[in-house]
């Protein structure tokens, strides 16, 4: 479950929240909506409470970026099985994409000039899709605790 800080944001902003069954939907512009969206993997309050910080900044950016970007919520069930698929490894973290296609990700809170450069550049046409990678991965949560996956 999010915090209330997001859960309220999203309510305010009116973003859908995803899941696997219906991210592909969502990712697929309707006529006249943007190509782009941004995602906004949370993960768990309790242990990411820097999400809240990403909450206050998510609907700036959608407002920097007005006409050009469609925003909405992983839900936080899914965010494990969509995570590989949009490569995520920090959270919280915001996932730039053109349609289904990843095209960025940005981990954690950031200074606001590094997320409107970094957008930005995601939003151009010539943009390079992300590439998943194929190795082996290792997460390293704040505990210490290593999982490998």
């Amino acid at each position: 479950m999010p915090s209330y800080l997001v859960r309220a944001w999203s309510e305010r902003m009116q973003l859908p929240v995803v899941d696997e069954a219906s991210i592909d939907t969502f990712l697929a512009p309707a006529a006249g909506e943007a190509e782009h969206s941004i995602l906004f993997f949370t993960g768990d309050p309790a242990q990411r409470p820097e999400a809240d910080d990403v909450a206050v900044v998510l609907p700036e950016l959608l407002q920097a970026f007005q006409g050009r970007l469609r925003g909405a919520i992983v839900l936080r069930a899914a965010e494990d099985k969509l995570k590989p698929r949009f490569n995520v490894v920090v959270m919280p973290s915001l996932v730039v994409t053109r349609g289904a296609q990843p095209l960025g990700v940005i981990g954690n809170i950031r200074d606001w000039s590094e997320y409107v450069e970094k957008i930005g550049n995601w939003l151009s046409p010539d943009a390079p899709v992300m590439v998943a990678s194929g190795g082996p991965k290792v997460e390293i949560t704040h505990a210490g605790k290593e999982i490998v996956r």
